[in-house]
C-alpha cells in the first residue's frame, strides 16, 4: 500500500517537472533552436514575444505571423542495478509541440506593438512495457499544455526597448501505473489518473542595442503557481481490498520555477552573427509537494513528499551565416545542468546534465514568406541512482532527435 502511494506522489510531481524543465527540451523558435536555442539578446523574427519581449519593438515589420511546430522523438534505457542485467526501454512516440506568434505595429514609426504567442513547449508521452520492473511508479504518462501570452513591447529611444507579457498556463495529463497488488490470476492491478491544471505568470524583458554590433537582452519568466483541482484516480484491484481505494479527486499545488535569461548578440560582420545565452532556472521551488485526496482511507492518505531540487543553469552559444540573399545556415550547442539531486531521480523524469548540437537553416521564398528549419540532438549523461522514497535504483540513458520547421508571413 505505501508503495501505491509513492508511485502517486511521483506521478504528479514527474508532471510537474515535465512543465518546468526536467527532461524536457525547450523548443521556442525554429530561428533559436538552430543556434542553440539562444536569442535573448537579438532580435530575430516575432519569436522574441518569448524570448525578449523588449525586443519586439525593433522588429522591422508592421505585422507578421509565424507557425512553427517540431517533432520530438525520445530515446531511454534503464539497467538494473549491478549485478543484474535486466534492461528496459520506453516505447517509441512522437511529441509534436507547436508555436505561433503574431505580431503587429500600429504604424511604420510607432513605439509601440503588440503581440500573442500560442505555443505547448511542454507535452511529453512517457511509455514503458507494463510488465517492466519499474511499473508500480509508471506505466505510461501523457501530457499536453497550452501556455497563451499577450504581449506588449514599447521602444522607448534607437537603443533600448522594454516588453512584458501576461502568462496564461492550461494543461492535461493522463497516467496508468501498475498496484502492487494481485487478483487470484495474479494479474497485478491498475490506476488511473487524469487532471487538468491551470497558472498565472508574466514574461518581461529589456533589450539593449549598444550599436550596429552589439546588443544585450535580460528576460525574466515568473514562477507560475499551477493547480490541479477535481483531478480524478481511478483504482482496478482485488475485490478484498477495493474499499480502500475509491474513485476519488484530488487537489495540489505545483510552484513551475522562475527562468532569468541574459543575452548577448554581437554581429561579426555584414553575414555573420553570433549569440550567447545564459538561463538561471529557479528549480529551487520545488522543496516538497503536497498532496490532498478527497476521499481518505485507512490505507489512501494524504501525502507529504520531499523534492529538494536545486537551482540550476543552461549554458548556450550559437551562429548564424548569410550564405546568399535567400539563405541563412545555422548552428550551436548547449548545456543543461541537472536539477535533480542525487536520491531523487524517477523513471518519470531520469534527468541528468544533458549537451545539445544544434544546426538550422532559413530560406527566403519571397520579400514577406521566409521557411526555417532546425534539427537538434540531446544526449543526457548516464546516470545512476536510487531513490530515497522507493528504493528503485539503476542507471538511466536518454537522448532524442528533434526536426522542426516553422513559416512566417511579414506584411
Amino acid at each position: 500500500m505505501k508503495k501505491l502511494l509513492l508511485s502517486i506522489t511521483l506521478f504528479l510531481f514527474a508532471t510537474s517537472a515535465v512543465l518546468a524543465g526536467g527532461f524536457q527540451i525547450n523548443l521556442q523558435g525554429q530561428k533559436q533552436t538552430g543556434m542553440g536555442h539562444a536569442g535573448t539578446g537579438l532580435c530575430m523574427d516575432n519569436a522574441t514575444i518569448l524570448f525578449n519581449p523588449g525586443a519586439m519593438s525593433f522588429l522591422d515589420s508592421l505585422r507578421g505571423i509565424t507557425i512553427g511546430a517540431s517533432f520530438i522523438m525520445p530515446r531511454t534505457t534503464y539497467l538494473e542495478p549491478f549485478p543484474g542485467t535486466y534492461t528496459a526501454h520506453i516505447e517509441k512516440n512522437t511529441g509534436t509541440p507547436i508555436t505561433l506568434y503574431a505580431v503587429y505595429k500600429f504604424k511604420k514609426t510607432a513605439k509601440l506593438n503588440v503581440g500573442l504567442g500560442i505555443y505547448n513547449p511542454f507535452g511529453s508521452k512517457v511509455q514503458w512495457a507494463d510488465d517492466w520492473k519499474g511499473q508500480f511508479l509508471i506505466r505510461e504518462i501523457d501530457l499536453k499544455t497550452f501556455f497563451i501570452q499577450p504581449t506588449a513591447s514599447y521602444k522607448l529611444n534607437d537603443k533600448i526597448g522594454i516588453g512584458v507579457g501576461f502568462i496564461y498556463a492550461t494543461g492535461s495529463f493522463a497516467l496508468r501505473k501498475g498496484v502492487p497488488l494481485q487478483d487470484t490470476l495474479s494479474n497485478y492491478g491498475d490506476a488511473s489518473l487524469e487532471g487538468k491544471a491551470s497558472g498565472y505568470g508574466f514574461n518581461a524583458g529589456i533589450y539593449f542595442k549598444a550599436n550596429e554590433k552589439l546588443s544585450i537582452g535580460f528576460d525574466y519568466r515568473s514562477q507560475v503557481n499551477v493547480k490541479v483541482d477535481g483531478g480524478s484516480a481511478d483504482f482496478t484491484v482485488p475485490s478484498s481490498v477495493v474499499q480502500y481505494f475509491p474513485s476519488t479527486t484530488f487537489s495540489t499545488g505545483l510552484n513551475l520555477p522562475q527562468v532569468a535569461t541574459l543575452g548577448i548578440g554581437y554581429k561579426v560582420n555584414s553575414k555573420m552573427t553570433l549569440a550567447l545565452d545564459v538561463n538561471f532556472v529557479g528549480w529551487k521551488s520545488y522543496d516538497s509537494l503536497i498532496i490532498d485526496f478527497a476521499d481518505n482511507t485507512d490505507k489512501l492518505k494524504d501525502i507529504h513528499s520531499a523534492r529538494e531540487y536545486q537551482n540550476s543553469f543552461i549554458f548556450r552559444l550559437g551562429g548564424q551565416y548569410d550564405l546568399t540573399e535567400k539563405w541563412t545556415a545555422r548552428l550551436g550547442a548547449y548545456y543543461d545542468m541537472s536539477p535533480v539531486k542525487a536520491g531523487y531521480l524517477t523513471p518519470e523524469t531520469p534527468d541528468a546534465d544533458k549537451l545539445g548540437i544544434t544546426a538550422g537553416a532559413t530560406y527566403k521564398v519571397t520579400k514577406k514568406i521566409f521557411v526555417d528549419v532546425s534539427f537538434l540532438y540531446i544526449e543526457g549523461m548516464k546516470r545512476t541512482d536510487t531513490n530515497l522514497e522507493t528504493q528503485f535504483g539503476g542507471t538511466y540513458k536518454s537522448k532524442a532527435v528533434v526536426p522542426g520547421f516553422a513559416l512566417s508571413y511579414m506584411f
